[in-house]
């Protein structure tokens, strides 16, 4: 059983006996979760951030994933509301209204994977989320074997900078289950020694460690709408440092996807797509 690339495992919720009631989403990987469990048409509000699956375009939002507006979930009356666990706040306040809440954790890749089993009992769908945790266990296995033997070479990956400019950088740490993912394809994160899940980093910085490969998203967070030109434009910043390995290797990536920000079933996708950055001979 395998995820095509931008495409989720579609479970039948009818198959399951399913029909249940509606369901409040607030973060993407949540939402892209429960498509992939086979729960989409049960979704009745998502995030400002969800974009994955297109159905969710035209759904209402209710805020974010660090701000969810508890009042627009209470209005929906939905039989369910995912909730990061670590808005304690948000959570404690629905439940006092009488919505059904599942605090969810989902910082590290293993918080991702056991998420799936619980958003799938929740949910009522409890086969099709042992089937889709087997199913991306088992994926992420395979691209860490196709790694074995392979130098480790290091990959920093930047999340946020000025635009235009490589100052104000934030790139992934220890922390982020993004280090993890690195690590599954093959690479090092070469701020893997940093606690912090998204530490700063200067230009200085990026010169004296001298990374191998580099993975900018720093100023396409907003990923919707990045023209081809712009991610051009990235790479040329970097390949002005004639002192960074990775500009001199033309080992730099300018992406715009929402695979790599996402903690939900997309991950194995992020990992393929190291996997060939760190690899540029590999096909996965």
């Amino acid at each position: 059983m395998r995820l095509a690339l931008g495409t989720f495992l579609l479970f039948s919720a009818a198959a399951n006996g399913q029909a249940g009631g509606k369901i409040v989403s607030t973060a993407p990987g949540f939402t892209e979760t429960l498509f992939a469990l086979g729960a989409g048409p049960r979704v009745a509000a998502v995030s400002q951030f969800c974009h994955f699956p297109p159905e969710v375009e035209k759904l209402p939002r209710v805020g974010t994933y660090l701000d969810p507006n508890v009042e627009a979930i209470v209005r929906l009356q939905p039989s369910l509301a995912l909730v990061h666990a670590e808005q304690k706040q948000a959570v404690d306040q629905l439940r006092r209204t009488g919505v059904p809440v599942l605090a969810v954790r989902n910082t590290t890749l293993e918080d991702m994977l056991t998420s799936i089993r619980q958003i799938g009992d929740a949910v009522g769908l409890a086969d099709n989320g042992v089937r889709l945790q087997r199913d991306l266990r088992a994926r992420l296995a395979a691209v860490s074997q196709r790694a074995e033997g392979q130098p480790r070479r290091t990959l920093l990956f930047v999340v946020g900078r000025r635009p235009g400019r490589l100052d104000g950088m934030i790139a992934v740490g220890k922390g982020s289950f993004l280090n993890e993912i690195i690590r599954i394809a093959g690479g090092r994160n070469i701020l893997d020694d940093s606690p912090v899940a998204y530490p700063r980093i200067s230009l200085e910085g990026v010169l004296r460690l001298n990374p191998d490969v580099i993975v900018d998203m720093g100023d396409m967070a907003v990923t919707k709408g990045v023209t081809r030109q712009h991610m051009d434009s990235v790479v040329r910043l970097w390949e002005a440092q004639s002192g960074v390995r990775a500009a001199k290797e033309k080992s730099v990536h300018a992406v715009a996807a929402d695979i790599f920000v996402v903690p939900g079933p997309r991950v194995v996708e992020a990992a393929e797509a190291f996997a060939r950055m760190l690899r540029p001979g590999s096909t996965k």
